[in-house]
């Protein structure tokens, strides 16, 4: 639909609804994080709400230039799903990562520009062209130190590219003799711009963490500076429109208002892991959207008629207790004529048919996952199986270690992945059956993985293929070193968290192979 006119999903037809409404939606910055932002939206588009402005800064810039582009919300967050992280990476010259005196960026643009803004659909031509909706994109502009506001119909690829530029990380962009970039340290969030365009409702997406809790680290030392600008700017023009509205209380038009603005704001409860762990694997963009839907759709749930409170308090974020993060890979015989593991194992073994799966297990936060009778955590990873396919990515998994079972002296240990493969879906249900039989056979059970293949999208459909899989030493031995912990705050929370995990799983095993004995 290159060059054509659209109006975006999420866009209003008219000028104003019937009821005064004008609604703007406010997309900041979080690095590649965004693909919360995608989530939230791809939620708050399915009720139908409506915007007739719309403002994005940072990476924020990257969701709106996508919807604008012409991509549906559902869209979006497939295309951050399937983006490859590394190519969002293009290092400059190894010269320029010592001690140059004319470091300029760790990095350059033109992965953004050949490979990033192709895959997620961002088509300037469409951008400009968008029709039935105004929306606007931020900029620093270096030589003023001010945030500069370029409209939808003005953009070029040069300005989104800017707006992305952090200092350090891209150079910054000269167009028109100016140096331009990335609006987040000096203002991350543009909502008095909106309200002086007529908006008199603001709906924010906000992905910048703010914890008390100072956090050590090089990397953290760079966000924390970033996260104090934004949160900053952000908080004074919360105050901003307080006052605004308390002048109109006072029987003043302010910017053509004469009802208070009201302000609506969705973000996690906890900081979301940055954009180092997309690239460990520690976080995945289906997780991120997730989290983005979840959050919406409890804000959506019970929305404040008057909008949230307009002081800077309700930016703060609770600090989460660190999670777990490994990486396991087990492989067996499995074989498409059987329904049950063992038949599967025994006729893959004759065929030499072997299924294997690599899978990435996230625990967010160690203590809640302690505390949780399932035990839950989040599983991605793919499947190889060569009479189906190989390197089969799972976009859906299910995580539980030492879940209850039917039976009292037995647990589970459940992974389950959904995946698609020539247009059909398919559905991988293995669990590991912990229980004190007369033999001690504590490296079977938590090693085996009695599993099967079901055709749709989960265990309901017809049963296609079974097999049983196992973690042998070697394997195991990766998944020990694979080990890590997410969100770290403090230096000891390493070890801290490390031990938690190592009692919880002993004692689990504990209680099932030695206190049935006595």
């Amino acid at each position: 639909m290159s060059g054509s006119v659209h109006i975006p999903q999420g866009a209003a037809v008219g000028e104003q609804t019937a009821s005064g409404m004008k609604r703007a939606l406010i997309l900041p910055g979080g690095g590649l994080r965004l693909s919360y932002a995608a989530g939230v939206m791809d939620e708050i588009f399915s009720h139908d709400l409506r915007f007739h402005l719309m403002d994005g800064t940072s990476g924020g810039s990257l969701n709106l230039a996508m919807l604008l582009s012409g991509l549906k919300t559902d869209e979006m967050c497939d295309r951050w799903c399937s983006l490859n992280m590394v190519d969002t990476v293009s290092f400059g010259a190894m010269k320029e990562h010592v001690s140059d005196p004319f470091f300029v960026a760790a990095g350059s643009a033109e992965a953004f520009r050949n490979k990033v803004f192709p895959h997620l659909g961002i088509n300037v031509n469409n951008i400009r062209a968008a029709d039935g909706i105004q929306a606007t994109f931020n900029v620093c502009n270096f030589s003023t130190k001010t945030n500069e506001v370029i409209r939808h119909q003005d953009i070029t690829e040069d300005f989104l590219i800017a707006g992305i530029s952090l200092p350090g990380t891209l150079p910054p962009v000269e167009i028109n003799g100016v140096n331009y970039l990335d609006s987040g340290f000096i203002q991350d969030a543009n909502l008095l711009d909106a309200v002086k365009l007529g908006a008199n409702e603001l709906w924010l997406i906000w992905i910048m963490g703010n914890i008390p809790q100072y956090r050590s680290g090089l990397l953290n030392f760079y966000v924390q500076m970033l996260e104090m600008s934004a949160n900053g700017a952000l908080g004074k023009e919360i105050l901003q429109i307080a006052e605004i509205n308390q002048r109109i209380q006072n029987g003043e038009a302010v910017y053509g208002h004469h009802q208070p603005i009201k302000l609506h704001l969705i973000k996690p409860e906890h900081p979301l892991p940055l954009d180092s762990a997309l690239y460990t694997g520690q976080i995945t963009h289906a997780r991120l959207i997730e989290m983005g839907r979840s959050d919406a759709k409890n804000y959506l749930a019970s929305v404040p008629l008057q909008g949230v409170s307009l002081e800077p308090g309700i930016l703060q974020m609770t600090r989460q207790s660190p999670g777990i993060f490994f990486k396991e890979t087990m492989s067996g015989g499995f074989s498409l004529d059987a329904n049950d593991p063992a038949t599967g194992k025994k006729q893959g073994n004759r065929a030499g048919t072997e299924l294997t799966i690599r899978v990435e297990v996230v625990i967010d936060d160690i203590d809640q996952f302690v505390e949780q009778p399932e035990h839950p955590g989040h599983l991605t990873g793919s499947i190889d199986f060569a009479p189906l396919g190989i390197d089969m990515a799972a976009d859906y998994g299910v995580f539980n270690l030492f879940a209850p079972a039917e039976a009292p002296d037995m647990k589970y240990m459940i992974y389950e992945l959904g995946f698609e493969h020539r247009n059909q879906r398919y559905y991988l249900a293995g669990r590991k059956e912990v229980r004190d039989d007369p033999m001690f056979d504590l490296w079977d059970d938590t090693t085996t993985l009695y599993t099967c293949l079901y055709k749709g999208r989960n265990a309901s459909g017809e049963i296609i293929g079974a097999g049983i899989l196992t973690l042998g030493v070697k394997e195991l031995l990766s998944l020990i070193s694979s080990m890590d912990i997410i969100n770290p705050q403090l230096e000891t929370d390493k070890l801290t968290t490390l031990s938690k995990f190592g009692r919880f799983f002993i004692g689990e095993l504990w209680d099932t192979y030695v206190m049935r004995l006595k």
